[in-house]
């Protein structure tokens, strides 16, 4: 027999050799990865099934992680994507009748690795001084030395399109809402048919597409296509869609230049809507630069400006690259909405265009549903 998952060591190491021990779950397994952290309450398994959190190792700042367990239905994706978890404390013996499985053993269906017992408010405290670093997280090898050469030697973040590495094979329709959700339902991997004849179709193109995106879409009457990110303009146009939307996804904007090609080539022909690495890829479409963030902005509690109404949303947010909003071309597009933590921009707007787009995730999950309301106005927007 095998030492007792509990009992296994496990060891984090960043590149700058700065160490954290901790017990191991999940799976014997090693990732190096981007390390960054998530101050989300809530929502732990959101969280590793985003397909933005590929290529990353993620800490959460909640001490206690997995005492509601896991439930398929609410996996934003297939299964998990994240490299690696890190957690205070892993709860075991989760509570929920809701509950189809624990954390430990979903982590180890998915050959991924997970530490706990990890002082997770200093490492947190750490990132945000030096800046997110790439890490070692092994449950197999806990010798520092080893594990910092492979963190140091480890590409990083800037410069990488892992978009293209978590979108979809083929076009496929979706017509699953938050209904299904909620009943407890199982999510189709592909799920077909038209909502009805008059209702708008929207091409979702796939950067790294949650399922709460396209439930939200669904709930309001729409008919969704969601197509690769790789797929041209002319393609996505042949579908005559009524809108666009561009979604989240993982990696650098500025190396996905297929997506913002795409995008150019859409813009003016019709409405475009982006979120999160889709903001990105629409502010370079357009002329803009964006640039890498010292740690991100990762967790549910963003606060941000509406710079037309005045307007502050509490918002959901996972990205490491921003906008700089003194490159967009004056009089074709301007900023939409602020971080009012460190002034960032969160959105713009190209009115002249029909395009618009939001650094945070207004389809939360997880994460506080302030700015659904923006998917109303662009579906509404749709059927003028």
């Amino acid at each position: 027999m095998g030492t007792p998952a509990r009992s296994r060591p496990a060891l984090l190491v960043l590149e700058d050799g700065r160490a954290f021990p901790g017990r191991a779950f999940g799976a014997e397994a090693e990732a190096v990865a981007e390390v960054v952290f998530n101050t989300s309450l809530t929502g732990y398994q959101e969280v590793i099934t985003d397909p933005s959190y590929k290529g990353q190792i993620v800490v959460m700042t909640e001490p206690h992680i997995g005492n509601y367990g896991v439930c398929p239905a609410d996996g934003e994706s297939a299964g998990p994507q994240c490299a690696g978890l890190v957690v205070r404390e892993l709860c075991r013996t989760p509570s929920s009748h809701r509950a189809e499985g624990d954390l430990d053993a979903y982590l180890r269906a998915a050959s991924i690795p997970g530490i706990e017992g990890v002082d997770t408010r200093a490492l947190t405290r750490h990132l945000r001084q030096v800046g997110a670093l790439m890490g070692c997280l092994s449950t197999v090898d806990v010798e520092p030395s080893s594990l910092r050469e492979k963190a140091a030697a480890a590409p990083k973040m800037a410069g990488c399109d892992l978009a293209r590495h978590v979108t979809c094979g083929e076009p496929y329709d979706w017509a699953e809402g938050t209904e299904g959700v909620l009943a407890g339902r199982p999510v189709p991997s592909a799920p077909a048919g038209p909502n009805g004849a008059s209702a708008p179709l929207v091409v979702v193109v796939d950067c790294g597409i949650k399922r709460s995106t396209l439930r939200q879409l669904v709930d309001l009457g729409c008919r969704v296509t969601v197509v690769p990110a790789l797929s041209p303009a002319a393609a996505i146009l042949d579908l005559s869609p009524d809108g666009v939307v561009v979604s989240n996804g993982p990696g650098d904007p500025a190396a996905t230049g297929y997506a913002v090609e795409t995008v150019r080539g859409l813009l003016g022909k019709v409405p475009v809507f982006g979120i999160c690495l889709g903001h990105q890829i629409l502010g370079l479409a357009l002329g803009a630069r964006t640039f890498k963030l010292k740690f991100g902005h990762r967790g549910g509690n963003q606060p941000v400006k509406d710079l037309r109404t005045g307007k502050v949303h509490i918002t959901s947010h996972n990205h490491g690259f921003a906008v700089d909003p003194e490159t967009l071309p004056p009089g074709v597009a301007e900023p939409w909405f602020v971080n009012l933590n460190d002034g960032t921009n969160e959105g713009l707007r190209a009115d002249s265009l029909r395009a618009r787009s939001v650094q945070f995730h207004p389809e939360a999950g997880p994460g506080p549903n302030d700015c659904v309301p923006l998917f109303t106005d662009f579906v509404r927007e749709l059927k003028v």
